[in-house]
């Protein structure tokens, strides 16, 4: 028995080569038009100023606005364990606009 007549090493001559589809060799970047070039572009910067406005304003606001709400909570939580003092806010409204206006102050 010889390599050739073996199924461990199939012969492939050069025509089974010639049959394989490959990818088209033209780039992609042909078909697309100035248009969608410009699309896109204005796509990509207004991507880039809705995560500016998210990291530099709305992010740091709601994590101020939270952080002071959650201490405040938090210590009036102590102060009912540790000193049998209870807290109780009066006026939830003035509270949370108080604390808005608090968090926006330094913005």
């Amino acid at each position: 028995m010889s390599m050739s007549d073996s199924f461990a090493m199939p012969d492939a001559s050069a025509s089974d080569h010639d049959e394989i589809d490959s990818l088209p060799s033209d780039s992609t970047e042909s078909f697309v038009s100035e248009d969608d070039a410009d699309a896109q572009q204005e796509w990509e910067r207004s991507l880039e100023q809705l995560e500016l406005l998210l990291t530099m304003i709305l992010i740091p606001f709601a994590g101020k606005y939270f952080g002071r709400k959650f201490a405040y909570w938090s210590w009036g939580r102590y102060m009912e364990w540790m000193h049998n003092v209870e807290v109780k806010i009066t006026g939830k409204t003035a509270f949370k606009a108080a604390g808005a206006v608090e968090a926006a102050s330094s913005l």
